[in-house]
């Protein structure tokens, strides 16, 4: 796909509902019991893998362009599945539903597509194991495919050597079925969408500082549930607003959870002008956001904010290619295991377009203010890098070229009509 410069945008715009929130509201809408109404879902190719995955295992899942109507059969309601569920390239589907599968009563085979069969399993794999699980990496290198025979399992606290929302939540969602308070302990917070929707569908979950417990056996009743706008799509827009000149955009309805908001607080850090407009605290925060062109400065990212904007940084690496002065991002080795190892693959693709950067073992340096040109970028079929470098393209001279540009489909697919949909 082709992507040309623009001169200014300016208007409004409705991103996407939260990929997390999205995923997590059809997993624990099938374990309630009752009909669970999700408007504003995400309607990406992730979200619709764990639709899949649900209605393998006999959940009634019914989809209009309206809302989700999913028809909880409760805790212990799922089947077990005639296929293997195909989790298609979502590591958020892989790694929760593991830890739904790991308590039931039948054995089940997760698998996707080439990305996941090469992503780590692992770090889940170990909590379970101690758990009492059997789950299996069948070609035996701690990926998918994987085989899970559910059983009954132990209670355990676990301490994570990673801060990763989706390893804490397999193991509260294995905790649901274990014999006892089950906890997680991070070494930073990472986003709290599982905490905060298990609560709301009537499970006993606590925090205290970077500790997560559940109390097991939990009756969840339906809900209806309003997903937020997914602050990581709304990123873009974001970048896009601050970065072309004469613009001004507003985001509506805008997810601005504190553990998912690192992207604000960096724009902020680098002269980004920002405004929230018509906050919400009902369940998970929410605000309008009102960006203005801004003239940028580099700022340096890591510490404990990586887990707030881990999916973001791809985005920040280009703004800080626009800005003046230097970027540093450290401390996310975990970049590497993403879609793609997303390092290198950022360093790769700015250089083609003339950026100086060069990339760290936990992240890179970028000197902003050289000269961008348009170029031909490998979006290796990950999402987050195909939409940074389609915003890169409307600001710099020539012709960009995202070779495998469809992949935004896994999280934005309408994302090319509405960022053109701004331009003046």
């Amino acid at each position: 796909m082709e992507i040309k410069k623009q001169t200014s945008l300016r208007g409004e715009i409705s991103v996407p509902g939260d990929k997390s929130i999205s995923h997590r509201a059809v997993m624990f809408g099938s374990l309630a019991n009752g009909t669970t109404r999700i408007t504003h879902f995400l309607n990406g190719a992730d979200c619709l893998s764990t639709i899949s995955c649900f209605r393998r295992m006999g959940i009634d899942i019914e989809q209009t362009e309206q809302e989700i109507l999913v028809h909880g059969k409760g805790l212990h309601g799922l089947c077990a599945p005639r296929e293997i569920l195909d989790v298609g390239n979502s590591g958020t589907t892989t790694r929760l539903i593991s830890g739904i599968l790991a308590g039931q009563n039948f054995v089940s085979e997760l698998n996707g597509d080439a990305s996941i069969q090469s992503r780590p399993m692992k770090r889940i794999m170990t909590p379970l194991l101690s758990m009492g699980a059997d789950i299996v990496s069948v070609k035996d290198n701690g990926c998918a495919p994987l085989r899970i025979s559910g059983r009954p399992l132990h209670a355990v606290h676990y301490n994570s050597p990673v801060a990763s929302a989706q390893v804490k939540s397999c193991v509260l969602l294995a905790g649901m079925y274990a014999d006892g308070i089950t906890s997680v302990t991070e070494p930073v917070l990472s986003r709290n969408h599982t905490e905060i929707m298990l609560n709301y569908f009537g499970a006993d979950v606590t925090s205290d500082g970077t500790t997560a417990s559940i109390i097991p056996e939990p009756v969840l009743e339906a809900k209806d549930i309003k997903v937020p706008g997914d602050i990581s799509s709304a990123a873009y827009f974001i970048a896009a607003g601050l970065l072309t000149p004469n613009s001004e955009i507003l985001i509506k309805n805008v997810g601005i959870n504190p553990t998912r908001d690192g992207i604000l607080r960096v724009c902020r850090d680098m002269g980004g002008d920002i405004t929230l407009l018509n906050a919400s605290d009902d369940g998970e925060p929410t605000a309008d956001l009102l960006v203005r062109t801004s003239s940028l400065r580099g700022t340096t990212v890591g510490g404990e904010i990586i887990p707030a904007l881990i999916d973001e940084i791809p985005m920040i690496a280009v703004m800080a290619a626009f800005a003046e002065g230097t970027t540093i991002i450290k401390d996310a080795r975990e970049l590497k295991v993403k879609e793609s190892n997303r390092i290198e693959v950022m360093v790769e693709n700015l250089k083609r377009m003339g950026a100086d950067i060069e990339a760290a073992d936990d992240g890179m340096i970028i000197r902003g203010g050289a000269p961008l040109h348009g170029a031909v970028i490998d979006s290796h079929l990950d999402h987050r890098v195909a939409m940074s470098f389609a915003v890169a393209g409307t600001l710099c001279e020539g012709t960009m070229d995202i070779e495998g540009a469809e992949c935004v489909n896994i999280s934005y697919p309408d994302f090319y009509k509405d960022l053109y949909s701004l331009g003046k």
